[in-house]
Formats: structure tokens, C-alpha cells, sequence
């Protein structure tokens, strides 16, 4: 772990660093306060800091106050050093954010023990964002794909249509089914239905832009969101992706077999406010075209009227 170790005295920067390197710490020294901040501001800094409260620039407690202030998710640990005694002074010093209090000259041990307790706390502090960057990922992502699950595409997909309304620019929706999905499992197995589901998603995302997005929007449905995508430009990005989908055929336990998929495509109008549901319900009618157009096609919204599609055959 990182430690700061901030002192105007070279003698403690050296002596307090010596010790936590022997601790298997890396160690980073600065003589004052702007130093520090300097240290603080940059891509990884360290997460534990020992301050001293007397600088040459300003008090530990003011510099104290400066990293609490600016902490935006990353905690800071700050052990304050002094020469100060009394409650009156570790009160202050906790009031200024200091997590703990040590007064010089400090024993060894008692240093070691402090910065033991800080580590814990750090370490602590990084298991529940692991655990809540899992669950926020859990809530918005699909389980098997990995991509979003379909409350989050339909989100980003209302999200880009409220831009799109802004800039008055068209937003490109993909609605893609596999074909034939039944007939995969019934004779290959569920468990290569799930591989191709999976090798599905990834080369869907892989041949998308970094601001386009897609997810699974149902069993074997996959819906598409393209920003800034015109509907001549949107037929061919899906045109690319059967091709992309169908070659080469999926492999999974020494079975291999072709899938293909059906597309239907819709795209907003840049003009105007335009409801996701509605064109969701245009891009499943385009795909309910496609496959009774024999499938492994793309259909594109023709301005049918505004009617549920019927159900497709797989």
C-alpha cells in the first residue's frame, strides 16, 4: 500500500519513511502542505497519509480539511503527528478529518499498530465498492451475455432520444432474433444455446461503436441502440452484423452449427419527439418482416401502421 508521509523535518521524513518501507510500504515524502496536495491531486495517489501538524505553509489540520473537502469516492486515511498533547488538540484534529491522532516522539510499535488499523480500514472501505460496483453491475447487466438487460438498453435508449431530440439527430434501433433458437437447443443442447447466446453478444459488441450500445432484450432478442445513425447507415451496420453473426458457425464442446439472425430496423426522426415504445414497436414490426422474408435478413420500418406485430415463428 501507498503511504504519504508529509514533514517539514527531514530527519522524521526519513526516519518515519525508513520504518514504513521496512513494513513493505511504499513510501512518498513531501515537506509541506502544497506538496502534498500536489501528491494528492494525481492518478493514484496514495490513500495514507501521515501528516505532521506544524508546516511551513500552512497547519496539518488546514491540509486535513483540503483532502476531505475534495475526496469524490476514494477515502483518504490521514494519521496526524504532533508534539501537541491534551484532548483539547485530538479533538481539534478529529474535527479537522483526522482519522487518528499520534504524538511525538512516538513509540515504533505504536506507529506500526496506528498505520495496521489504517490499512484494515482502506482495505475494508475497497472490498464494499468492489461489492457495489458487483451489484450495480448484477441490477443493470445480463447474467449470461454480460451485456445490459433490457432495462438498462431501453434507458440508454430513451437517454439517446432526449439527446437526439436536442441536437436534432437520428437514433438507429436494431431489433435482432436468432433464428431457429428452439430447434439449437432441442438438438444441440441448452448448454450450447447458452454459447451461442454468449459468442452472440460478444461479437455484437465488439463490432460496435464505443458510444453505441446493445443488450439482451429478451430470451434470444437483441436490441441495438445507434446513435447518429440515419436509416441507410443503420440497414448496413445491420446488414454487417448477420454477416458478423453467421461466420464463422459457433463451437461449443465439439459441436459446431451456423446461426443466423433476423433484423428489423427503425430510426427516429431528428425532428421530432419520438417515444421509445413506439419505435421499439416499429422495429419489431420491420423484424416480424424479416422473418417472413425467409430470415438471416434485414427489414427495415417501412411506416406501416402502428400496430403490434404478429407473433413470430422462431
Amino acid at each position: 500500500m501507498q503511504a504519504l508521509v508529509v514533514d517539514d523535518s527531514a530527519v522524521y521524513r526519513k526516519l518515519i519513511g525508513d520504518q514504513l518501507r521496512s513494513w513493505d510500504f511504499e513510501v512518498t515524502l513531501a515537506k509541506d502542505g502544497a506538496e502534498a496536495q500536489r501528491i494528492l491531486d494525481k492518478p493514484n495517489a496514495p490513500k495514507l497519509v501521515l501528516l505532521d501538524w506544524v508546516l511551513p505553509d500552512m497547519d496539518g489540520t488546514d491540509l486535513c480539511k483540503c483532502i476531505r473537502a475534495a475526496e469524490s469516492g476514494t477515502y483518504v486515511y490521514v494519521i496526524l503527528l504532533t508534539s501537541k498533547e491534551g484532548r483539547q488538540n485530538m479533538l481539534e484534529a478529529m474535527q479537522a478529518g483526522a482519522d487518528d491522532y499520534l504524538v511525538k516522539p512516538f513509540d515504533e510499535l505504536e506507529l506500526k499498530a496506528r498505520l495496521l488499523v489504517g490499512k484494515r480500514i482502506l482495505d475494508l472501505q475497497e472490498q464494499l465498492i468492489s461489492a457495489r460496483e458487483s451489484m450495480r453491475h448484477a441490477a443493470t447487466h445480463d447474467g449470461l451475455t454480460g451485456l445490459m438487460n433490457r432495462g438498462e438498453i431501453i434507458n440508454m435508449l430513451e437517454r439517446e432520444l432526449e439527446r437526439a431530440q436536442r441536437e436534432r439527430k437520428p437514433v438507429g434501433v436494431i431489433l435482432a432474433d436468432v433464428d431457429h433458437f428452439k430447434n439449437v437447443n432441442d438438438t444441440l443442447g441448452h448448454l450450447f444455446g447458452d454459447e451461442a447466446l454468449r459468442e452472440i453478444g460478444r461479437r455484437l459488441r465488439e463490432q460496435l461503436r464505443i458510444y453505441d450500445g446493445v443488450g439482451r432484450y429478451g430470451g434470444e432478442e437483441f436490441l441495438l441502440v445507434l446513435p447518429n445513425c440515419d436509416l441507410p447507415n443503420t440497414i448496413l451496420r445491420a446488414k454487417e452484423l448477420c454477416e458478423v453473426i453467421s461466420n464463422p458457425p459457433v463451437n461449443h464442446s465439439g459441436s459446431q452449427q451456423t446461426i443466423t439472425m433476423s433484423m428489423g430496423v427503425a430510426v427516429s426522426e431528428a425532428n421530432a419527439k419520438n417515444q421509445p415504445d413506439i419505435l421499439l414497436n416499429h422495429a419489431d414490426i420491420a423484424l416480424y418482416a424479416a422473418k417472413e422474408n425467409g430470415r438471416n435478413c434485414v427489414e427495415s420500418y417501412s411506416g406501416s401502421p402502428k400496430k403490434a406485430p404478429l407473433p413470430r415463428r422462431k
